[in-house]
């Protein structure tokens, strides 16, 4: 009977460890509409933020707070940042796309300048993030689709991403360069091709004249985004990348 009670005892300690070494937690995501999470009535229009929770185990939780035309200056000045901030707890993530809309010099309310202003909000979302006991994770922008008459992309992001480089390597923050995974992509799918991932769609009631957008993406495209995002975490040995699962061939 002593011997019952205490296997019993056991099991219930082996259970318990084995619970608390799944721990559940969030992984927050803030940039521009790139990322958003997107109404129907845009469809096909899609976040790659919207779409990257189905590839990773029910535990984790995914909070998308991306917004369109939000800077890295107008997430902290409308308060979005500081909604974010009192939600994390230890052992979160923070995923941190801007530079599409820092780069804006015709509105004061959302220009940043790459080794200045941009730099400094890189490193208020790193140290805020870092004192609540979660991981700051930086992401450069993903490509615009603009092809030269090389057939080959051309820059549009300037200094941003290599401002962004710089923050990582100076506070030892983990970078994905989706500017450049992006790029090498549609490089390889080229000009023609490479419209099906953006959104070049046919006129209909909403959009008489359809839509020819060369920087926000289709569902299709962002599905490949978050699986290109995702080997990039798998390959850098992440610390949620053990809860991605499935990555289905890109």
């Amino acid at each position: 009977m002593v011997q019952r009670i205490f296997l019993l005892f056991l099991v219930f300690i082996w259970l318990n460890a084995c619970k608390s070494d799944n721990k559940s937690y969030t992984i927050y995501t803030i940039g521009d509409s790139t990322m958003a999470n997107k109404k129907s009535e845009v469809y096909p229009e899609t976040g790659w933020c919207q779409v990257i929770n189905k590839y990773f185990n029910k535990t984790i939780t995914f909070q998308n707070h991306a917004v369109n035309g939000r800077s890295s200056k107008s997430f902290i000045d409308e308060g979005r940042w500081q909604v974010v901030l009192d939600s994390l707890k230890k052992g979160d993530y923070v995923f941190i796309q801007f530079g599409h809309n820092d780069q804006k010099e015709y509105d004061s309310t959302r220009y940043t300048t790459p080794f200045g202003t941009y730099n400094d909000n890189l490193r208020k979302f790193v140290k805020e993030t870092r004192d609540r006991g979660a991981t700051p994770i930086l992401i450069t922008s993903i490509v615009r689709r603009k092809f030269g008459e090389d057939g080959k992309l051309i820059d549009t992001h300037g200094d941003y991403p290599l401002a962004m480089k710089e923050v990582a390597k100076e506070l030892n923050v983990d970078l994905i360069d989706l500017q450049k995974i992006t790029e090498d992509w549609v490089n390889k799918l080229g000009d023609e091709p490479s419209k099906e991932m953006y959104l070049w769609t046919s006129p209909n009631e909403k959009y008489s004249e359809g839509r020819k957008d060369d920087t926000h993406l289709s569902e299709a495209g962002a599905d490949h985004v978050a699986k290109l995002m995702l080997e990039e975490c798998i390959k850098k040995n992440l610390g949620f990348s053990g809860e991605i699962i499935q990555i289905v061939g890109n």
